[in-house]
This record gives structure tokens, sequence and C-alpha cells, in this order.
């Protein structure tokens, strides 16, 4: 039988215990979050990056909410509803220093918040697919304030010079910009961080299921909306035949909406397709001899 002292001893004990077990199993959790990205895939899932292309660098990062539900849907890449294409909310909007005129249009960035204690949260990044465009405005002038960051203090957190090329514009020549859903940007910072300052580098896109190629047009004239890339992701180059033709080449209309005029009805279709690292794709007999325009077939896929 324990003495009153004894007793007193082991109930502190007792309580000391279940103090550090409960610590531990916060520092788990923590450790656990801190290894996780946001996938592109519309699941939203979680899973460890390893797949870069690119080394990191400096930009800034906003986002926008969506007020509307046709504001998901459109964009400069024409990728049309960014739901049903599978793309969901991780996407990304660039200014004209990164959307090389559209040729970026489907490549995937990953991101994470650095230098802001307050609102970064840490050990996270996110995986972004580019599909839209941020346009300059060169008439915007902000006046520079500490608040704003706007203050040319020397330092470089732009990515793009010093402080003094935020003056202005967000998305403006040579800032680099990303514009994010607010769905997005809440998973790497807090919403009333606004304009965080972010590191990102290029990374493979992984995708289910193959590249998917939507025929419209009218007459003669085709244009083919290609989609769900995997690998580098951006599409620089696409030809497209007939069983009657040889192989095309397409030219790029807008975004990744390739055309082309040519007589092609009545045969089945296939498509080559190469991306920015040079690697080509070739998806045989991919549309069948009756197809229609408004239709969608899905081809090969690149390795991701």
């Amino acid at each position: 039988m324990l003495k009153p002292n004894q007793n007193k001893t082991f109930k502190f004990l007792k309580k000391l215990v279940i103090a550090i077990t409960v610590v531990i199993s916060v520092v788990s959790t923590t450790r656990t979050r801190g290894d996780r990205y946001y996938s592109s895939a519309s699941s939203y899932s979680f899973t460890p990056s390893t797949t870069a292309i690119g080394e990191w660098s400096r930009a800034r990062a906003t986002y926008y909410a969506a007020i509307d539900p046709r504001d998901e849907i459109g964009g400069a890449c024409g990728f049309g509803d960014l739901k049903q294409n599978g793309y969901g909310m991780a996407t990304v909007g660039l200014s004209s220093s990164l959307f090389n005129r559209g040729q970026i249009c489907g490549a995937c960035f990953e991101l994470r918040c650095v230098n802001d204690l307050k609102y970064c949260i840490p050990g996270t990044s996110i995986i972004l697919t580019a599909t839209n465009y941020c346009a300059p405005n060169y008439g915007l002038f902000t006046p520079p304030t500490p608040a704003s960051g706007n203050v040319d203090d020397g330092t470089v957190d732009s990515g793009s010079g010093s402080d003094a090329d935020n003056v202005g514009g967000l998305c403006n020549p040579p800032n680099e910009h990303f514009v994010l859903p607010i769905e997005a940007f809440e998973k790497i910072a807090i919403w009333k961080a606004s304009n965080m300052p972010v590191q990102y580098r290029r990374i493979k896109c992984r995708r289910e299921g193959g590249i998917r190629y939507t025929i419209n047009g009218s007459g003669f004239f085709y244009s083919v909306l290609i989609t769900n890339v995997a690998g580098v992701g951006d599409v620089t180059a696409v030809k497209i035949k007939g069983s009657k033709t040889g192989w095309l080449p397409m030219g790029r209309n807008w975004g990744q909406n390739w055309h082309i005029n040519a007589d092609l009805k009545n045969q089945p279709l296939s498509f080559e397709v190469t991306v920015s690292n040079g690697v080509t794709v070739t998806s045989y007999n991919v549309a069948p001899k009756d197809w229609q325009l408004g239709q969608t077939f899905n081809g090969k896929q690149f390795d991701s």
C-alpha cells in the first residue's frame, strides 16, 4: 500500500507521462503535414513531390475568389471547364514573363510560400497547372509603402530585380507573378497575406488516362484542343494524319488550341504531339472514321 507522499508522487508521474504523450502526438502530426503538397488532381489529394525538372526561383503570388461558377470556365489557354477537364482548382494564371505567349499552357509548377513567418504555412507546397494569363496593367501605379512591400530597400524579393519593380501592376514585366484560386492559395498561406513572396519550380505533370483531343471546326477548318498532357505538359508542336493524307503540321491558334485547313472528313485520325523537352508521342487512329465535331478522344500518354 502506497503512503500519502508516495501516492502524490505516483499521480504527478502519471500526469507527466500523459502530457509527454500529447506533445509527441502533436509534433508527429505537424511533421506529417509538412511533407505534403497540393495535387493538381481534382480530388486534391496529397503526395510527396519527386518529379522536379527545374530549380527553385523567386516570384510573388496573389489569389482570386470565383464569385460566379463561370469563372471556372475558359481562360487564356482555352482549356474550357477546368473541373470537367480534370484540372480542378489547382490551376494558376501567369504573368507575361512566364506565360510565353501561351506556349507554357499545360505545364505544372510547384509553389511554396517563403520569407513570411506570420502568413506562410510551414513545410507545405502546391502543384498547379498553367491555365490562364495575368495581363499587365501599365496604367496602374501603386505608391511604394512599407505595408505593401514596394519600398526599394535594396533586397530582391520578386525574382526580377529590386523591390521597385513591384510598383505598378503585379503582372507587369519583368515581374514573375502567379495568380491562384483562393482554394489553392490557402494550402500554402493564410488568405490575409494577399501578395506573398514564393519560390517556384517546374515539375512533371501527373495525369490520369491519355492525352485528350477535342475536335471542333467548320467546313475544312478544324481546331483541336489538346488537354490532360502528362510529363512536362506544354505542347510545342502537333501533327495530324488522316487515312487519306500524310502527316500534316498544325498551327497554334491560341493556348493549346491547334488548327489546320484540310479535308479530313470520313477518315480515322492520328495525332503526333511534341512537348517542350523534345519528346514526341504518336497515337494512331485516335478518332474513328465516323468522328463528329465536338467529340473528345483519348490517345497515348507521356511518362510522368
